[in-house]
């Protein structure tokens, strides 16, 4: 049987016409599917018996299975999914205000090597396929009452996203089709590391999407410790790369910066930093480290991250302070796995 969500239009399209379907019952599994978030084609109560039952025997809805979910205080969610494919990824639904985000992930593990996130703990398995991308936003939206809706989507769940562009691009364009969830491109948010030739190819394909470039150091001395990946590129290829998306879209670029105390959270990173990004349009998200058990970094203190983002202010720069959310189960940037710890303490909604 065929991932209903791995399946083209076009494959759609013929499958339908094969079986003397007419073009509008495509469109209504859509509906039934992204707007009323049916679990089952059985639920599709305006589509012909004999069809519920036709698409029953060719089609999966679901290629993976809910294995854990998790909520705190704070009103975020994380599932924790078991793949059909093989391998195990976690996504996170986060509430803040009116905005309903969604942290997605794109590979089962992470090549990238970043010695403080817990995604690359055990390397990288595989590609999700556009399905699979699919599938957790349709599952995180399934978490929200029927009067909600999902407002953003952050592509900076598990895995390096531009090493999978071919899978996510065709997930991003569903999730930003009036006839899948209407996400606008605007508040939709891709993370790299900086993997030039994938940028400039993002660039070239499709600059709808916003570009968040995780820096988290002003050097390569200094990064190619942090992120090993980077020995063998550079931070002047990728911001030449990223200025080039910026060229193209004309959106604001966004750079990350995770803090770790005593490793690149000094008044002199911070104005190395500013040297680093002068004279771009940007905005630049400062992320306290999220511990990550078994690791040994540490959060900044209160004083240093002021004086640190004094530094940036005072030059000119546009700088926020990302809100910690879901670190109490984990969810929190930097803080995702391919299992959960049993060893790990939650609050709210107890395992599933």
């Amino acid at each position: 049987m065929q991932h209903l969500l791995d399946a083209s239009s076009d494959q759609l399209e013929t499958w339908f016409s094969r079986h003397g379907q007419p073009s509008y019952r495509l469109d209504q599994v859509r509906q039934w599917l992204f707007e009323q978030r049916a679990s089952e084609f059985t639920e599709m109560t305006n589509l012909p018996e004999s069809l519920r039952g036709l698409l029953g025997e060719h089609f999966l809805i679901w290629s993976s299975q809910i294995a854990q979910h998790h909520q705190t205080n704070d009103g975020t969610e994380k599932l924790l999914f078991k793949l059909s494919g093989g391998g195990t990824i976690e996504s996170v639904l986060l509430r803040d205000g009116q905005r309903r985000t969604i942290c997605i992930s794109t590979q089962v593990g992470c090549a990238m090597g970043c010695v403080f996130c817990a995604s690359g703990l055990n390397g990288v398995e595989r590609n999700l396929t556009s399905g699979e991308i699919v599938e957790q936003m349709l599952r995180l939206a399934q978490l929200l009452p029927a009067e909600e809706r999902l407002s953003h989507i952050v592509v900076m769940g598990m895995g390096e996203p531009l090493a999978n562009l071919d899978s996510l691009l065709p997930a991003l364009e569903i999730a930003a089709s009036e006839k899948g969830l209407g996400i606008s491109a605007r508040r939709i948010t891709i993370s790299t590391v900086g993997l030039p030739e994938a940028i400039d190819r993002l660039t070239a394909r499709n600059a709808r999407f916003h570009l968040a470039v995780s820096l988290h150091a002003p050097d390569d001395e200094l990064r190619n410790e942090l992120v090993p990946v980077n020995r063998n590129i550079g931070l002047d290829r990728i911001l030449q790369s990223a200025d080039r998306y910026f060229d193209i879209s004309g959106r604001r670029l966004t750079f990350e910066y995770v803090l770790l105390r005593g490793i690149n959270d000094t008044i002199a990173h911070a104005h190395r930093l500013v040297g680093l990004l002068r004279g771009r349009s940007a905005l630049l998200n400062l992320i306290p480290y999220n511990p990550v058990v078994g690791l040994p970094y540490k959060t900044p203190g209160t004083g240093d991250l002021g004086k640190f983002r004094e530094v940036l202010q005072a030059s000119g720069l546009t700088v926020k302070v990302r809100q910690r959310k879901g670190d109490k189960i984990n969810a929190a940037c930097g803080q995702l796995r391919r299992v959960m710890s049993t060893d790990d303490h939650f609050e709210g909604m107890p395992s599933q």
